[in-house]
């Protein structure tokens, strides 16, 4: 961080710092900065910036971790994450170092998908317990942001995979409060990234709520799922969205015309996304079901 940036525009505009940190910080914190390069917290330290016309990536103007650069690389690696290429999603992360990153948003951002990840991907439990807690405890404290009901996602997911069901349940069932408390908004705001995130959320927790036998709710979230895909054109989940609506399917065992219909746009989707690990879902699904249900294509 280049202190001198901040001291500069400070002086150029003649602020003294009484009049700098009124109603921010005290004077000793200001000085503490300016003069022994002691950082306040991000949001002291947001405000006295904005108040001079800054940011607080303009303090790091020599660094790559701008936030333009930094947004640009977490969105590549949210994409590769949602598409499930763990791989490029590793590779991402690796890249990544979250002390560069300045940005509250941005660091749930990070978080979130590195957790995530953990969950995905049997990693490390205490890997992911630590990146949902910085999103939980600290950086969203307050809940009120879609971070945290990703971190809830994340945790459901991770205790389903150990097994302990009644874990899964509550973080789940936490996410479905939510769907079902937001399910009139539009999401008209943020840009394409927000209608992805609610795309995770539901899927995975349709995807939970099918493996538990929960098909009433499981069925709500994958119509809302695929509509909210045709409405912003989105094809990303659409393959495993018609690849739960499937299961559901075969589960409440509906008319095989209709299962047949449902895998087969789903392999459709697959093959427009080049999503191969999807399409290998979907024909194992489809040998298991006609060798159980003795239906011939």
């Amino acid at each position: 961080m280049d202190i001198n940036i901040f001291i500069e525009r400070r002086k150029s505009l003649k602020i003294s710092q009484v009049k700098l940190c009124k109603d921010i910080c005290t004077q000793s914190t200001l000085s503490k900065f300016e003069n022994n390069g002691r950082i306040p917290s991000l949001t002291i330290l947001s405000k006295l910036c904005e108040r001079l016309g800054l940011s607080v990536d303009d303090l790091y103007r020599n660094s790559i971790a701008t936030t333009t650069h930094m947004k640009s690389l977490l969105n590549k690696t949210e994409s590769e994450l949602m598409m499930e290429n763990y791989s490029n999603t590793f590779k991402g992360l690796s890249e990544i170092n979250a002390d560069e990153i300045h940005n509250n948003a941005l660091k749930m951002q990070y978080y979130y998908q590195r957790g995530l990840y953990e969950a995905l991907t049997n990693g490390k439990l205490e890997n992911a317990f630590y990146c949902f807690a910085r999103i939980l405890n600290d950086l969203d404290e307050k809940h009120q942001t879609i971070y945290t009901h990703l971190s809830y996602v994340g945790l459901g997911v991770f205790y389903f995979r150990l097994g302990m069901i009644d874990e899964a349940s509550f973080f789940f069932e936490k996410v479905w409060n939510y769907i079902d408390l937001h399910k009139d908004e539009t999401y008209q705001k943020n840009g394409i990234n927000v209608y992805l995130r609610i795309l995770t959320i539901i899927f995975y927790t349709a995807e939970f709520y099918i493996k538990n036998k929960k098909y009433d709710k499981s069925n709500e979230l994958v119509s809302r799922g695929i509509k909210l895909c045709s409405e912003q054109h989105i094809t990303y989940y659409l393959p495993r969205l018609k690849l739960l609506s499937a299961e559901i399917a075969i589960n409440e065992k509906r008319p095989h015309k209709e299962i047949e219909e449902l895998l087969n746009e789903s392999l459709a989707f697959a093959k427009i996304n080049h999503s191969a690990t999807v399409e290998d879902r979907i024909n194992s699904l489809f040998e298991k079901y006609k060798k159980e249900s003795g239906f011939k294509k």
